[in-house]
């Protein structure tokens, strides 16, 4: 299931804050969820978020607004958000780098 009010933002700076996210793509139109993913295991940030507008409008005009913008020094990358591919067919991965 796809949602087309759901973006992909990446390129974030490690400092960013969702607050400053919620602040930033609030310019766009409504924002009804920020999440920044973070790393399981140390708990910061991976440099990647989503963000959810309240309409596939609002959404789209944000991709245009700031796509390849800058915020705290980084160049956005942002786009509609595509569905988590399943990832059981990986093959394991090779220790000893």
């Amino acid at each position: 299931m796809s949602n087309e009010s759901r973006l992909f933002v990446g390129n974030l700076s490690f400092r960013t804050l969702e607050s400053d996210l919620n602040d930033f793509f609030s310019q766009a139109g409504v924002v009804t969820s920020c999440n920044i993913m973070l790393d399981k295991f140390t708990g910061k940030s991976r440099g990647f978020a989503f963000v959810e507008f309240s309409t596939p409008e609002e959404a789209n005009k944000a991709v245009e607004m700031f796509h390849g913008k800058e915020l705290q020094g980084r160049q956005l990358t942002v786009n509609i958000a595509r569905p988590r591919e399943e990832r059981g067919d990986r093959p394991p991965r090779s220790g000893g780098r």
